[in-house]
């Protein structure tokens, strides 16, 4: 089943500094502005991804991280062995 788009028009006035405002819905969001043609714009919300943080998006990467989450949801950490995983790490070992 499709979702119909509500399509609302309005009428906004570009300021002298250049600006437009579209709502305080959007405060804050990210925007992309495609100039699709002179004096046609079309502006869409959107989510940035930083560089450094792109890999985890690749789909291996995004399968790997499942796993881990998946095998992290079925052993939960416990206190066993603790004095031991303490002493190794305070050793460099």
């Amino acid at each position: 089943m499709t979702a119909l788009a509500s399509h609302t028009n309005s009428v906004k006035v570009v300021g002298a500094n250049g600006q437009i405002s579209l709502g305080k819905q959007f405060a804050g969001r990210q925007v992309l502005v495609e100039e699709q043609e002179a004096g046609v714009w079309l502006v869409r919300t959107a989510t940035v991804i930083p560089d450094n943080e792109r890999w985890l998006h690749a789909p291996a990467a995004a399968s790997d991280l499942g796993n881990a989450l998946a095998w992290a949801a079925q052993n939960p950490p416990t206190d066993a062995q603790l004095d031991n995983t303490l002493s190794r790490l305070s050793h460099g070992q």
